[in-house]
């Protein structure tokens, strides 16, 4: 089996994109990234989705992003609730965090080279999202192509491959193809601001996707809303 970075943030997409990695035949290595975000339990999750999906290696790695800020994630800023389907649809809100995806993938991208991989994979969606432009396929084939300048890898003839399955799938598309996976979404965790006790707000934009994505898919959501 060849090995593969997956990027693992104990959410939906890329707990599903890990099992996609898995179905394809990859040993993962998943990368979790703790970055001073506002939502910390998503961390406790990717560890238990983990063990749950039997990944042998796991690697951590603290990145504060806060000192940068700029994003209701990673600062005092307010979380937007309850917005409208119109308002979901247009502009780049304010939990965007400035270079997150850049970051990840860079980190991502150091540890493949450094086990001899060549593929990456990242549960980025452009279709029901929040409007990252970090999320989009012209991100994802930018950095591919960065990837073949900026390692020694690269420039010595190998190649490197971003793969992001749910790119062009809908939340309802994903939660499908997760559940005939074998996915556990009960071990997952969406919330932009959860309770202190880790329970999803339920109105955030994340858990308003989250939440219609489930609906949509026909599939029961075991989410606990607080």
């Amino acid at each position: 089996m060849k090995k593969a970075v997956v990027l693992l943030s104990g959410g939906l997409d890329s707990t599903t994109c890990l099992a996609v990695a898995k179905a394809q035949a990859f040993e993962p290595v998943c990368m979790v990234v703790s970055y001073g975000q506002r939502h910390a339990v998503e961390v406790e999750r990717a560890r238990a989705v983990a063990k749950a999906m039997a990944v042998r290696d796991v690697r951590e790695v603290s990145v504060d992003l806060r000192a940068i800020g700029g994003s209701a994630l990673t600062s005092d800023l307010a979380v937007p609730k309850d917005r409208t389907e119109s308002e979901l649809g247009t502009g780049v809100p304010v939990t965007y965090v400035p270079a997150r995806n850049t970051v990840f993938l860079a980190l991502a991208l150091g540890l493949a080279e450094t086990l001899g991989a060549q593929d990456l994979f990242i549960g980025v969606n452009a279709v029901d999202y929040s409007g990252y432009p970090d999320c989009r396929p012209e991100f994802i084939r930018a950095f591919e192509a960065l990837a073949q300048l900026a390692t020694r890898a690269g420039v010595e003839g190998g190649r490197f491959y971003v793969h992001a399955p749910l790119s062009g799938m809908t939340k309802a598309d994903i939660i499908r193809e997760g559940t005939r996976l074998g996915v556990d979404y009960g071990l997952t965790h969406s919330c932009y601001d959860p309770t202190p006790d880790g329970k999803a707000c339920g109105r955030c934009d994340s858990c308003v996707l989250r939440k219609r994505g489930f609906a949509q898919a026909g599939v029961p959501d075991p989410t606990t809303y607080g």
